[in-house]
């Protein structure tokens, strides 16, 4: 997989969603911490400690190193095909020690750096492919650092900050220039992943209409994308069946 997107466009979105994640923080009061979310064994703390840890992972070459080193040798040790579990699992545990506020300090410390080391990969180091293939829809597939940098990087906070949103209640702020521009890259990726006629409609500000000619489908654009990532919808949607089964990496 390649990055659909320039890199400057998708810094810019990078850049929007880590603020939009902050604004999200600000708003959780003390029992919105321990609230459980969709992952297992995760409440909304071992969350955000995870999306600070992926924040902190691309803030310098040592932490990138460091945290591939570590879950790898822990995916090889568990027998695991990918390492990714193995991440995030370490990224959990290596903010847990934090308090709230210590936690939220470095949310908003890093969201600077994590942009700029994104954004300084030169284009030769985005174009090679990463060591370790991933696990999608059942299949072992590459991807090139871009793909990860420019997308997934921005992807994975987004869902996220969903997750937190249904674990807490809060209405999340939803518009079409941010949360717009990641469910289409979303949609068009999904689209070429299963190859057959769509037509999906999606509601709400972030929403639109995608068509090749294929059933109809109708849901919020939200849910679209957690359905595709393999979550559970919060509104009524179609259950993950036919051409929404087909997995979309987050």
């Amino acid at each position: 997989m390649v990055s659909p997107i320039d890199h400057d466009t998708a810094m810019a979105i990078a850049a929007a969603e880590y603020d939009r994640g902050a604004a999200l923080l600000d708003r959780l009061d003390a029992a919105h911490w321990s609230a459980p979310t969709v992952n297992d064994g995760w409440d909304v703390r071992a969350t955000v400690g995870h999306m600070v840890g992926m924040m902190a992972m691309m803030s310098s070459a040592g932490q990138l190193v460091r945290q591939q080193i570590t879950a790898q040798w822990a995916a090889r040790r568990s027998g695991a095909p990918v390492s990714i579990d193995e991440l995030t699992a370490f990224q959990v545990r290596s903010n847990a020690g934090l308090t709230v506020e210590q936690l939220l300090g470095r949310y908003r410390a890093l969201t600077g750096p994590a942009v700029r080391g994104r954004r300084r990969l030169p284009a030769f180091v985005r174009r090679r492919t990463l060591p370790e293939r991933q696990l999608v829809n059942g299949q072992l597939e590459r991807w090139t650092v871009g793909y990860l940098a420019d997308v997934i990087l921005t992807r994975d906070p987004f869902m996220h900050r969903l997750d937190i949103h249904a674990a807490t209640g809060l209405e999340p702020v939803v518009t079409a220039e941010h949360e717009g521009s990641i469910v289409d890259l979303v949609v068009r990726e999904w689209a070429g992943r299963h190859g057959e006629p769509y037509t999906v409609e999606l509601t709400g500000p972030a929403g639109g209409l995608w068509s090749t000619g294929g059933p109809p489908v109708k849901l919020d654009a939200l849910d679209f994308c957690r359905i595709v990532s393999g979550r559970p919808a919060v509104s009524t949607a179609p259950e993950p069946a036919g051409l929404l089964a087909v997995g979309v990496p987050f």
